[in-house]
């Protein structure tokens, strides 16, 4: 295990890497339970609201990023100033993840439906992160033999060629497989070459007029949320929290 540690981690310079994953993943759990504490009314935490201004705990992780971030670019990847940096910048990542449905509507969504959104923004970044620990990097380049290395033109044609297919998964609304496909070699071809989301760029673009691909699209897509809908947000319940249940109107609360 020592000698894996050294090999993968040490040698590599990855152990900032490390630090800030884990320095992520805890400070995003324990945010989760303080603001769950706070939402049941239970334990010492209340919100922090200095003349009536209610202060998210976004702010301190846009401080705690700016400077973890300035910080391990002046430190470089070894030594203990580089280390430090990297957990002071995984707190602020995870404090500022965590509301990231805030920043996108500008709202305060945090117990909402839209609020899920931090959740499976803060998953995907931890397997992102994991992923570039394990060794893969942008659009498989680690993946070419040394001989393609050296060929110029053997890696620009790779790159072309597995960007082309992260934009087509992109554009038909397969966003998480694009967003791996760029780390994980022509994982976007399986988003490129199936049917888009009918709610998609590429579907309005290309569907169009082609009534029978649109009404494919539509019914995969119904069958896919029927599946994957109630284990995603089981899921997503269990690490943040289930959002306000909103009464459906004519009903009283």
């Amino acid at each position: 295990m020592g000698h894996w540690f050294d090999q993968n981690i040490l040698e590599p310079g990855k152990l900032p890497l490390l630090l800030a994953l884990a320095a992520f993943v805890l400070t995003f759990a324990i945010t989760r339970v303080i603001t769950r504490m706070i939402r049941a009314g239970k334990g010492p935490f209340r919100n922090i609201t200095p003349g009536g201004v209610h202060v998210h705990h976004v702010v301190p992780g846009v401080v705690l990023s700016v400077i973890g971030g300035f910080g391990a670019v002046a430190s470089g990847r070894q030594g203990v100033t580089a280390g430090v940096c990297a957990v002071i910048f995984g707190m602020g990542a995870g404090l500022v993840l965590d509301e990231f449905a805030l920043i996108l509507h500008l709202d305060d969504v945090y117990w909402t439906e839209e609020g899920r959104q931090s959740v499976e923004v803060v998953v995907l970044t931890a397997a992102l992160v994991l992923l570039v620990l394990a060794g893969f990097s942008p659009l498989g380049v680690n993946e070419l033999s040394s001989d393609q290395q050296q060929g110029r033109l053997g890696v620009i044609l790779t790159l072309v060629v597995n960007f082309c297919f992260v934009l087509i998964a992109l554009f038909k609304g397969k966003a998480r497989l694009a967003v791996v496909g760029t780390l994980v070699p022509f994982v976007a071809l399986i988003g490129a070459i199936r049917l888009a989301r009918p709610t998609s760029m590429w579907a309005k673009r290309f569907y169009r007029n082609r009534h029978r691909a649109r009404a494919r699209a539509v019914l995969r897509a119904y069958h896919h949320d029927v599946r994957w809908a109630g284990p995603r947000r089981r899921f997503q319940d269990l690490i943040g929290g289930a959002p306000d249940r909103v009464p459906a109107p004519g009903r009283k609360s």
